[in-house]
């Protein structure tokens, strides 16, 4: 006999961005030209002196155990880094480490949540929220970020949560914000801490695009006066640094908070490697400037799929305030095909042609919120995001293959249209 599963394992479900990745692999193993934008990766390699510093420290035996905060001169480069970038007051005792930031929403929901505990998340949201949340027993209630209001969070919300939750206990804020490409103004920010200053109140501000915003700047809540005794913000160097193999990232928020998340990274993975740390701070330290190059890179080539996008008929994109990702609006196609917008993106991989396919995510893979949206990484050269455009423009209009596809995928039938304002 086999052991059961607990109800939680058992209600979990993985992040569709890797579901769509094997599968897109299946298909480029089996012969298939597919343009792969399902994926948040970088296309580019890891700057060459982080490599070294890597390098350097496996020759020199930087291979063992290390204090689960993380080594001394990785959080003071962290620190160093948010000091320079954002102006925040902190110090090396308000970093730790780990790998990379989603780990961060687990920690962040151990140390503050109780069973019953109320939680707003901003929603279309980072499919991972929910599980981390749910593992303690918390509840979700979801803001809808709207597309009219360029995917900013509703402030309003926050004040009905505090005030009409029965156990107001947190906020998930992602800015900024995957898959929408939303980006929080200063303004939202300091009314969001006006709302919650000197409550029982504690944010996770998720932070992992924070070199990706394309107008304006990036601004932190932890700059906000009294935020750091009730936010936790997560970064990574997986995005701009181009180091999402290395596992690495850090945290910030009071040295108070900090010993805490160290205390819970001590009893579930022990350490981050040091020498993934030593490459991290270099990386902080001198790599900079080739980081800042491949953002306006990725700056240029967001602002041409966006453009091309809108050439399609049906479709309605925002200009992303930030993030590496398009998200446009297809309800108007959907509707008239009848398919979902996660079958339509199945269906751009699977069915709109034998020898090729275009990979990428539908907004109902991040909630309900995003249905009737397509999430597109633009993580590929210019030409292939060029012809992933022409063959949705195509593929919209093979109206007997969308109808071929629903007949083996029913699950993607759209039962009621979208909203398409």
């Amino acid at each position: 006999m086999t052991a059961s599963f607990s109800q939680f394992a058992a209600s979990v479900r993985a992040e569709t961005a890797f579901t769509v990745l094997a599968v897109a692999k299946q298909l480029i193993a089996a012969g298939k030209d597919v343009i792969e934008l399902e994926i948040g990766d970088s296309p580019f390699d890891t700057p060459s002196l982080v490599v070294e510093a890597g390098i350097e420290a496996l020759r020199t035996g930087k291979t063992h155990y290390g204090p689960s905060l993380g080594i001394p001169e990785f959080r003071e480069a962290a620190a160093a880094y948010l000091q320079d970038e954002y102006g925040l007051p902190v110090a090396a005792e308000n970093i730790v480490a780990g790998p990379g930031a989603k780990n961060f929403e687990q920690l962040f929901c151990e140390a503050f949540l109780n069973p019953g505990d109320g939680v707003l998340v901003f929603s279309p949201h980072f499919p991972t929220y929910p599980p981390n949340i749910h593992r303690r027993g918390a509840r979700i209630r979801f803001s809808a970020l709207e597309h009219a209001h360029a995917f900013r969070p509703n402030l309003d919300d926050v004040r009905r949560f505090l005030a009409e939750d029965p156990a107001p206990k947190a906020i998930f804020l992602n800015s900024p914000h995957n898959p929408t490409g939303g980006v929080a103004l200063l303004d939202d920010l300091v009314q969001l801490a006006d709302l919650i200053r000197g409550r029982d109140i504690a944010v996770f501000s998720d932070e992992p695009y924070d070199r990706m915003v394309w107008s304006g700047r990036h601004h932190s809540l932890l700059a906000q006066p009294g935020m750091i005794d009730q936010v936790v913000a997560g970064y990574t160097f997986s995005k701009s640094f181009s180091m999402s193999g290395w596992r690495l990232g850090f945290a910030a928020s009071s040295p108070t908070i900090i010993q805490m998340l160290g205390k819970l990274t001590n009893t579930s993975l022990s350490c981050v490697a040091p020498f993934t740390q030593l490459a991290g701070a270099a990386a902080l330290r001198d790599g900079r400037q080739e980081r800042d190059e491949q953002m306006r890179e990725f700056g240029r080539k967001v602002c041409g799929l966006v453009e091309q996008l809108n050439q399609v008929p049906g479709v309605s994109c925002l200009m992303p305030g930030g993030t590496f990702y398009a998200f446009p609006s297809v309800a108007a196609i959907c509707n008239r095909l009848e398919i979902t917008s996660h079958g339509l993106a199945m269906y751009l991989l699977e069915g709109a042609d034998d020898a090729r396919g275009v990979a990428c995510l539908g907004g109902e893979c991040f909630g309900e919120a995003g249905a009737g949206f397509l999430r597109l990484s633009c993580a590929e050269p210019d030409a292939r995001l060029q012809e992933a455009v022409e063959f949705l423009a195509t593929a919209i209009n093979r109206s007997d293959r969308v109808t071929a596809y629903l007949k083996t995928h029913e699950e993607y039938r759209l039962l009621a249209p979208y909203s398409q304002t």
